[in-house]
């Protein structure tokens, strides 16, 4: 059966919100909302102002994690400025979930690559999750949206450095691309299957630059804004976005961002996610 995603070529607050209403999934109990935080002189990240209105009415608390590579969020310290210096703080209740040890461990008994999952430990205070992701391209996952949100977002400092590393922390550059791209998937099943039926995905397809909301130097945006998707399935929601880059064929920018895409082997981590049972590649895009 195929999965439903939800369409919409308005890209605003309000329209982030409409969506979320119209969807009629209640999220329940205390509410994680995973955003990405920004890196310090990245000019394309999606602010707290533009999320304000769906996490206000969801009632949430705004969640990330440290990363694993020098910056401006590698330390609790310095993510902690970060997330007060780019507003998070000032809009919302905020918790970094690896501010401190030890991580959560959660198992992956099917794992392709990985059999563990290193997370903040905060994650455990939280019954339900609201993702939100900017959907862009990634320097090294070719794509970034809503299985990266859930896998790498997720992770704890070590945790992702553990990801990258397809579970060796110390080849973290250098290890077997493809295995990276599974070691996610693989991750991402994880949160998936914490919090079963209690998570929403929504992708807002604009900025898209080549470059993460990671990169402190980023390219500008080099594809048009496309809309806002929102789903019940992480597969089937970053399958649509790829599917509606390589429909606009009249945009200008979209070969620079397929070239990345297909530089990195990005779909692989979409069907990795699918052999795992994350969800489907099959869906009905529904345009609202």
């Amino acid at each position: 059966m195929k999965s439903k995603v939800y369409f919409s070529k308005t890209i605003s607050a309000e329209k982030v919100l409409e969506m979320y209403q119209k969807l009629g999934k209640e999220l329940t109990g205390k509410v994680a909302i995973k955003v990405h935080s920004g890196e310090e002189g990245n000019q394309n990240f999606l602010k707290p102002e533009f999320w304000k209105p769906v996490v206000d009415y969801v009632k949430g608390t705004v969640v990330e994690c440290n990363t694993a590579y020098e910056g401006s969020r590698d330390t609790t310290e310095r993510h902690l400025k970060t997330l007060k210096k780019h507003g998070w703080e000032d809009n919302f209740e905020v918790d970094l979930l690896d501010a401190e040890g030890p991580d959560m461990v959660l198992e992956i008994p099917n794992g392709k690559c990985i059999k563990k999952n290193y997370v903040g430990k905060n994650l455990a205070n939280y019954d339900s999750m609201l993702v939100l992701a900017h959907f862009k391209g990634h320097p090294m996952g070719g794509y970034g949206g809503a299985l990266k949100q859930i896998s790498i977002g997720v992770a704890s400092s070590y945790g992702k450095a553990y990801i990258h590393g397809v579970g060796d922390t110390n080849n973290f550059w250098n290890s077997d691309h493809d295995s990276f791209l599974e070691s996610m998937a693989d991750a991402a099943s994880t949160i998936s299957e914490y919090f079963k039926d209690n998570i929403v995905y929504i992708n807002v397809m604009c900025n898209m630059s080549v470059d993460c909301d990671c990169c402190s130097v980023a390219e500008d945006p080099c594809m048009k804004d496309i809309g806002i998707l929102i789903s019940l399935d992480p597969v089937a929601i970053d399958q649509a976005c790829l599917d509606l880059v390589y429909a606009a064929t009249d945009d200008p920018g979209r070969d620079h961002l397929i070239e990345r895409i297909e530089s990195r082997n990005g779909v692989h981590t979409i069907e990795a996610a699918a052999a795992l049972g994350i969800g489907n590649r099959e869906y009905e895009l529904i345009e609202w």
